[in-house]
């Protein structure tokens, strides 16, 4: 038997194992779900930049030389690396856990 035949056997094997269609699904499901709330993010505090300049540049508290732009631009970027943490746990939990049981049925 052939390498090539007997790999693609095995990818055939894995790709009908009902746990490798649940690992692709939830992970593709949870990437798109992150992927919508960081572009919400990103693009609501784009347009809070392209028309709320005058909210934007308000003092944050009165006398006060930092605007209430800072701390929200600070929140984006905080946000995106929290997001990237909660995939990161995730995938190395259920996310490997189950990739880890379908290598184990493949053998």
């Amino acid at each position: 038997m052939s390498q090539v035949h007997s790999n693609s056997k095995a990818y055939a094997h894995i790709r009908n194992n009902p746990k490798f269609r649940e690992l692709v699904s939830k992970r593709e499901s949870f990437a798109y779900t992150l992927s919508a709330l960081i572009m919400v993010i990103y693009y609501g505090f784009v347009l809070l930049v392209a028309y709320g300049k005058s909210f934007l540049g308000q003092p944050l508290v009165q006398g006060s030389l930092m605007t209430v732009g800072f701390p929200i631009g600070v929140g984006v970027i905080v946000s995106s690396v929290l997001l990237t943490g909660i995939y990161v746990r995730r995938a190395n939990t259920e996310f490997d856990e189950l990739n880890r049981q379908i290598i184990e049925e493949s053998r």
